[in-house]
């Protein structure tokens, strides 16, 4: 988010059931993958729609292409290149008791090492292999590099329990904190607490014609699921948009509280075109997130000497992409990575993190060697590397691009990205308190602020779409793999 305005909070309430997809096909009787949560970047395009159709005038117009690397440095036809969101997450809407006000209840995904139902108590750990008494690197096993543990479920086999994906913020911070889990009621909930799934089938429509039953169409009908929210649950997120009028830096305001205008407003949210009501509200301080630590990390003696121990937990998925060798922007080498589940951030050889902590005016500085196409060398200075982690099947990142007369003239399918889900969880090594406070300010959604502000979007891509967003906490070894 902007770091000098204050984000905005906008609940969405369906008013019929919602359509959200991949890219995998619906025909016959597949029905593709329609009634998941949907992802950050379907509600962002939603409210970038939706300030299109608002038909705002003297907004700020932004120019195609990367920084310092513009076709035409004069045309400018980008608009509203400033929104940024995240979310959407689950929101439980009951009433106070207070006359008409409401509570609102935020859920998370549920963090992947904390597998006990109706709890928070921490389940899987990192385990130091154990040879002849004395704690070794899983040097003959079959761990990807750069990890050097596994992590092992600490509590006996047991048939699988109906495990809750989604908690609230509540119990999100008793997790962070090792403290108590909070009760079971409103602090845990299924996807069947939220919303319920409808099964139809539909006739393939042309999109030229608007016909069925011609030509391409003949004789084709798709199977889809659809995703209805219960009467107590909505759609949360966060948004923002800086906007300069006529590009003047002198006259700023915020496009997102023009559009509502501080009133309730109708917005075209998934495929089929379904409608939600959207109302806005300046979000609270600190955001209902959950806030991530910031010191006070555990420590262990590894090989002589003291390391401190940070994991990162996802609120949001993440996209890191294969890197290819070649020369980055800022005219530096770039060595191969191979993306996927492990963050571009981290070296792929030795884990060490790839992150600098600079202070605001030397960030500035660099953005304006970056616009004045100059490079500028790296440093990263955060003494720390991954060493565990925990990450689920990948989920797929893709929608289809409408035609527009500016730099995609036929449209089409986007590109596809598998992105790792919310609640994985990695885990760091650092060499000094110092440096373990550096990397959680890093990672942190928050940075080490105290939540007033989205400061760190870590990942890759879409990051400006909500993804990447995670909390730190610290972890320790399982102890019967307890380096001594």
């Amino acid at each position: 988010m902007h770091p000098t305005t204050r984000p905005n909070q906008i609940i969405l309430r369906p008013t019929d059931v919602l359509f959200f997809r991949d890219g995998r096909p619906m025909s016959g009787a597949s029905v593709g993958h329609t009634a998941a949560w949907p992802l950050p970047d379907v509600i962002n395009h939603a409210l970038h729609a939706a300030l299109h159709r608002a038909g705002l005038e003297n907004t700020h117009a932004h120019r195609l292409g990367r920084s310092g690397e513009y076709p035409d440095p004069d045309q400018r036809v980008r608009k509203f290149g400033s929104l940024s969101t995240a979310g959407p997450f689950p929101v439980r809407v009951s009433p106070s008791g207070k006359g008409t006000d409401s509570v609102h209840t935020w859920y998370f995904a549920r963090p992947r090492d904390a597998n006990s139902a109706g709890n928070v108590s921490v389940t899987l750990r990192p385990l130091a292999a154990l040879v002849h008494d004395s704690p070794t690197p899983w040097d003959q096993s079959s761990l990807p590099a750069p990890l050097k543990y596994a992590v092992v479920n600490t509590l006996p086999p047991k048939k699988e329990d109906d495990l809750e994906p989604w908690i609230s913020t509540k119990a999100y911070q008793a997790y962070l904190s090792g403290s108590p889990s909070p009760p079971v009621s409103n602090n845990f909930c299924t996807d069947k607490h939220i919303a319920d799934t409808e099964y139809a089938i539909g006739i393939a429509i042309d999109p030229a014609t608007s016909t069925t039953g011609r030509d391409e169409t003949k004789g084709k009908i798709y199977a889809a699921h659809y995703l209805r929210l219960r009467d107590d649950f909505r759609l949360g997120l966060f948004a923002e948009a800086p906007d300069k009028v006529n590009g003047d830096p002198a006259n700023k305001r915020d496009l997102i509280k023009l559009l509502f205008n501080d009133k309730p407003r109708s917005i075209i949210v998934g495929g089929q075109q379904r409608v939600c009501t959207a109302v806005r509200t300046d979000a609270p301080i600190p955001l209902p997130l959950p806030i991530g630590l910031t010191g006070g990390f555990s420590s262990v003696h590894l090989n002589g000497r003291e390391r401190w121990l940070v994991k990162w937990i996802l609120l949001t998925p993440a996209i890191w992409p294969e890197i290819p060798p070649g020369t980055s922007k800022r005219g530096t080498e770039r060595k191969p990575h191979p993306g996927g589940w492990l963050p571009n951030w981290v070296c792929p050889e030795s884990g060490r993190v790839m992150l600098e902590t600079i202070d605001p005016e030397k960030r500035r500085q660099r953005r304006s060697l970056n616009y004045n196409g100059k490079g500028y060398p790296s440093n990263p200075n955060i003494d720390a590397s991954l060493v565990a982690a925990i990450v689920p099947k990948p989920i797929i990142v893709t929608g289809w691009a409408l035609p527009n007369e500016n730099d995609r003239t036929t449209g089409g399918a986007k590109s596809t990205h598998m992105a790792v889900p919310a609640g994985a969880v990695y885990y760091f090594e650092a060499d000094s308190s110092q440096a373990a406070e550096a990397l959680a300010a890093a990672l942190n959604w928050h940075g080490n602020g105290p939540g007033d502000k989205i400061k760190n979007r870590r990942s890759t891509l879409l990051g400006e779409k909500g993804y990447g967003l995670g909390v730190c906490g610290t972890w320790n070894f399982h102890e019967h793999g307890r380096p001594k």
